[in-house]
């Protein structure tokens, strides 16, 4: 087996609580040791070393919230083109979500996708599967089978479950198979025509808003019901602050439940919308700075514990078109590490509770074999510069979508080597 050596690295892994220089040895697919200690390892025998001074080294990001087109919508994003986009981003893990078209609801989904994974894919994908047949809301899906052929945890996309019966149902059965329910609630009713947060800026733009308590009011709901059922719950994109207290809430009473939020709700606000930009209408929507100088609290406290991209493909036909009548959503695989290093720069949040937010903290939730540089692990890192300028130029962008809300951003922190189970899939051209 080849052996490679990164020296001089900054080493960070929360699973560790490691934040120091040192050294990362990988042989074959497996970290041997990792941080200050195997500098007095030495270095092996035909090792090839690689030197890492002034730069960092971290595990693998982890991201759990990604919406790819295949199958049913390959013109956006294939399984494919999202994992070199998600190389590119740092990502060596992603949970595909499971409203695709056909919805992944059965055991052949779940199998095709990861078989597509296998032979196509550069980093490891897991699907979710749907909580409802066809996501429609009612009947369950076949959660044992559904575990047992590979799916990481049930959720139902970008669709709410209104129905709080089958909620509490779901929340029972996984339970009793060790699974995790996700969802990104939103009411139905109070969100029905509204495109962007309710508030003055909205009303300046002529366009109706959603209020914050759409949010929420679901969120409740499913918090009052994780209780009740002590079933392992998510919430999979907070961007309030009325929500990040009912998390803080939920908590203290001991329930079972994490929160994730997605990026650009700890780095845009409802301003970025501008003159009607399509490519920042996105579900949730950028709320007001004060939502968002609470979620970037809720991060640094750990009332927020998973970061993620929300990577959502669309194309011209859905994104080129008046603000109101645009899909929801924004592309993110490659902009999530640099785009959450903007906390770190300005000194809003640590570097190893920002690192254990995009790797080891969903991983841990989700029971995903990555998140960690212990040894004996696999050897899914990526190598980074922290402080490397660059800026989001729409003919670089990997994905086949280019929705990006992040165009012609100038970032602060670039991916330089994303490891895969000891093979390089990205290295960034020097």
């Amino acid at each position: 087996m080849s052996i490679t050596v990164f020296q001089n690295a900054r080493v960070v892994d929360p699973s560790r609580n490691i934040d120091e220089i040192g050294d990362v040895i990988v042989n074959g697919k497996e970290i041997v040791a990792a941080g200050a200690d195997a500098r007095n390892q030495g270095i092996p025998e035909g090792a090839a070393v690689i030197d890492c001074s002034g730069k960092s080294i971290m595990p693998g990001l982890v991201d759990a919230r990604v919406h790819i087109g295949e199958p049913g919508g390959e013109h956006r994003e294939t399984i494919a083109s999202a994992s070199v986009a998600a190389a590119a981003g740092g990502i060596t893990s992603l949970v595909m979500m499971p409203d695709t078209a056909p919805v992944i609801d059965d055991i052949a989904l779940v199998d095709f996708v990861l078989r597509a994974a296998r032979d196509t894919a550069v980093v490891n994908v897991f699907p979710a599967a749907s909580i409802t047949r066809g996501l429609k809301g009612s009947e369950m899906t076949e959660f044992g089978l559904l575990r047992e052929a590979g799916a990481v945890f049930f959720t139902e996309g970008r669709q709410t479950l209104v129905n709080s019966l089958v909620m509490r149902r779901a929340l029972t059965y996984a339970r009793d198979f060790g699974a995790v329910i996700d969802h990104a609630g939103q009411d139905p009713y109070l969100a029905m025509t509204g495109v962007m947060n309710e508030g003055l800026y909205a009303s300046w733009l002529g366009l109706p808003g959603i209020p914050r308590e759409a949010e929420t009011i679901p969120l409740e709901r499913d918090l009052m019901l994780a209780r009740l059922t002590k079933g392992a719950y998510h919430a999979a994109k907070l961007s309030t602050e009325l929500s990040a207290n009912a998390i803080r809430r939920a908590k203290a009473d001991g329930a079972n439940v994490t929160a994730g939020a997605a990026i650009a709700s700890l780095s845009l606000n409802e301003h970025d919308v501008g003159e009607y930009r399509t490519f920042f209408r996105l579900n949730p929507p950028l709320r007001a700075e004060d939502d968002r100088l609470a979620m970037v609290e809720a991060l640094r406290d750990g009332t927020i514990d998973i970061l993620v991209s929300s990577h959502d493909p669309q194309d011209v036909d859905t994104k080129r078109l008046p603000f109101a009548d645009a899909a929801a959503g924004a592309i993110g695989l490659e902009t999530l590490l640099s785009a959450a290093l903007r906390l770190y720069h300005n000194d809003s949040v640590r570097l190893l509770r920002l690192v254990d937010a995009l790797s080891t903290a969903p991983a841990k939730r989700f029971g995903l074999p990555a998140g960690t540089l212990r040894p004996g692990s696999n050897a899914d890192l990526i190598v980074v510069d922290l402080n490397e300028p660059w800026v989001v130029r729409e003919q670089d962008i990997l994905s086949r979508s280019k929705n990006t809300c992040f165009e012609g951003a100038r970032m602060q922190g670039k991916v330089l080597q994303t490891v895969v189970s000891g093979r390089t899939v990205y290295k960034a051209a020097i």
